[in-house]
């Protein structure tokens, strides 16, 4: 029976949001592109405030704009008047977030910041309320419905606010031309950092370099794989040239074919020309080669010489997966 109720109520919680969403579009106007030309060029910082629920969506924001290359800082509204003013710097841009725009806290918080001579920057739900008639850029985040069954508790009103948010990052990152080599510098102890700065040269480092020459016996191709744990072997030229691999699929491959492995040489079983990477290509890059082609370990190049092996639980130790 619960289901009967649940279901349809998160149904139409989703529709309100995605409308809400989707209503954004007819706000992204001039003043929108004003404030975006305008942080982008600040030479100072976004203070973002907010009291509320808005203040937990403004502390997202400047989370997202932080991690993507614009400075920005989070003022509460309610502490803005009890000593956090003194963060704001003379060419900082003010970004001030509510729903109404019209709570006793803003009616005090708007004069104090316009006082300052900043640029203020209202993101707000309400096109006459106090907010929006004050601010020099006016951003619009109306609302028709909360998906609250009372219509009280902000739900679409912070989505809105957060999307309008994202908007904004999002354009910031176009207009200063921010590249995924910017976004690792803000992120190299994570998941998303490590696939953009680790290369394969930072992980075949800790691994052997298994390798044997054309005419190696297959017992020595077996204890050179055995004894290097990587499941593989390139097989090598004098002049350190990769001409072929063995992996343990390819031993198994040969005793079923083959009742005497005595007279075998490693380039009677090795797979020819076989797929690698350079050293210096990102790490990411080989794993996707390694999804692609359904193996997992990848032959390791450095100028046309080989350099080693990285295995899939190398990416795997790493968080790359």
């Amino acid at each position: 029976m619960n289901s009967e109720i649940i279901i349809p109520v998160a149904l139409h919680t989703l529709e309100l949001q995605a409308a809400s969403i989707n209503d954004l579009k007819a706000f992204i106007d001039a003043d929108f592109v004003k404030a975006v030309e305008q942080i982008a060029y600040c030479k100072g910082r976004l203070i973002v405030s907010g009291i509320g629920k808005s203040a937990i969506i403004a502390q997202k924001i400047v989370a997202t704009l932080n991690s993507t290359g614009t400075a920005s800082m989070f003022m509460h509204a309610a502490d803005a008047i009890h000593g956090d003013l003194g963060m704001i710097q003379k060419e900082d841009i003010l970004l001030l977030i509510s729903k109404s725009g019209d709570s006793p806290e803003i009616k005090v918080l708007v004069p104090l910041l316009k006082n300052f001579g900043n640029t203020l920057i209202g993101m707000v739900g309400n096109t006459q309320s106090f907010l929006a008639k004050h601010s020099n850029i006016f951003l619009n985040t109306t609302v028709l419905q909360e998906a609250c069954p009372n219509n009280l508790a902000p739900t679409t009103s912070t989505t809105a606010q957060m999307v309008m948010g994202d908007a904004l990052a999002v354009c910031l990152m176009e207009l200063k031309g921010f590249k995924s080599a910017d976004f690792a510098k803000f992120h190299p102890g994570g998941t998303l950092g490590k696939k953009l700065y680790l290369r394969v040269s930072d992980l075949i480092i800790h691994n052997q370099k298994p390798a044997v020459k054309p005419q190696a016996s297959i017992k020595e191709v077996i204890m050179e794989i055995t004894k290097n744990r990587l499941g593989a072997a390139a097989v090598i030229t004098e002049d350190e040239r990769v001409t072929g691999v063995i992996t343990d699929g390819d031993l198994r491959r040969m005793l079923e074919k083959n009742n005497s492995v005595n007279i075998l040489q490693a380039k009677d079983i090795m797979s020819a020309d076989p797929k690698s990477i350079a050293s210096d290509a990102l790490a990411a890059e080989a794993l996707e080669i390694m999804r692609s082609k359904n193996i997992s370990q990848l032959l390791v190049t450095e100028n046309d010489k080989y350099a080693g092996i990285i295995h899939l639980h190398d990416l795997i130790r790493e968080g790359i997966i």
